[in-house]
């Protein structure tokens, strides 16, 4: 097997991406279709209508998360805009990955905390910024520095703030969708409309629809956050290989992750909703064991190994 490029990673990674997201949205219609069917008693026209339903929740959730989110994350994170007069030398490695990358200047955020982390935010490069800790300022080299900056500006050149707000919004119908359909199975009412109607429909093949309806309502949100998280460590070996495709050096990076991976500090505010943001997972319990299918970021041995195969 030959040495893997940045490019070679980048279009396998957009490939796995892809095509987990491809199969989430199969997941959703597919049981969004099942439960209406079930609730309309077999008739296919309520069966879409619910499905369409749900696409439309999703998408006025996303739409808010579209124009407010960023808002949103920077005040749960506490983070405050500095100007280049502040960090001369922070805005100048922007300024340069900015302009080998195409992409405007986003707005810089620092967060007062000695833990060692960097998150970018933003719908598109237009309205991006990147947030690090004061922490991560103070103990990297300019190099590693460039190569953290990298992986943030790779985040709002792929637009993976828009993608990732776009899969945890599905997710979230997802597990909506499925624990009212569990509950009102629990009220008998849909399951008595679908037995009345279940001789036109032909036999026992409401019943075989309900039962898998069912199935699906108890192991999708489990597969959604399975295909979640999948999606999420594939965007983060992404946004590595954009780092070096920018920087063109991949030891930068490689040598930030390895201090990252041995800074014992807590980001106190960090929590669940905002940790897949970050670079590394900021609650350190869970960056400890990242190698199940649960996790939202890969393991940092396994990130610098990469870097470490790639040849530029």
């Amino acid at each position: 097997m030959g040495a893997q490029t940045f490019h070679t990673l980048i279009a396998r990674n957009k490939r796995n991406t892809w095509l987990l997201l491809g199969v989430f949205v199969f997941l959703f219609v597919a049981l969004g279709v099942l439960i209406g069917y079930v609730w309309g008693g077999g008739e296919v026209a309520f069966s879409v209508s619910v499905a369409v339903a749900a696409a439309l929740i999703a998408f006025l959730l996303m739409l808010g998360s579209y124009y407010g989110g960023s808002s949103i994350l920077l005040g749960l994170s506490k983070a405050r805009e500095i100007a280049k007069p502040d960090d001369p030398q922070l805005f100048n490695v922007v300024e340069e990955l900015c302009l080998a990358g195409g992409l405007p200047m986003p707005r810089i955020f620092l967060i007062d905390d000695t833990a060692m982390n960097a998150f970018a935010a933003g719908r598109d490069p237009r309205h991006a910024c990147v947030a690090i800790t004061t922490g991560l300022r103070d103990r990297l080299t300019r190099d590693e520095l460039q190569g953290v900056i990298g992986h943030e500006l790779s985040h709002v050149r792929h637009y993976d703030i828009l993608f990732a707000t776009l899969i945890a919004v599905m997710v979230g119908v997802l597990v909506m969708l499925c624990d009212i359909f569990l509950r009102s199975l629990r009220w008998g009412a849909p399951g008595r409309r679908a037995r009345s109607r279940e001789r036109q429909v032909g036999g026992g093949v409401m019943a075989i629809v309900i039962l898998v309806a069912l199935v699906l309502a108890i192991i999708s949100p489990i597969l959604a956050r399975i295909i979640q998280m999948a999606i999420s460590r594939q965007r983060e070996y992404l946004a590595d290989a954009g780092s070096v495709e920018l920087t063109r050096n991949p030891h930068g990076l490689a040598s930030a992750l390895a201090k990252l991976s041995g800074d014992e500090e807590v980001l106190e505010v960090a929590n669940r909703a905002t940790a897949p943001l970050y670079i590394v997972h900021p609650i350190k319990k869970f960056e400890e064991r990242s190698s199940s299918i649960f996790d939202t970021h890969p393991p940092i041995p396994d990130r610098i190994a990469r870097l470490a195969s790639l040849g530029i």
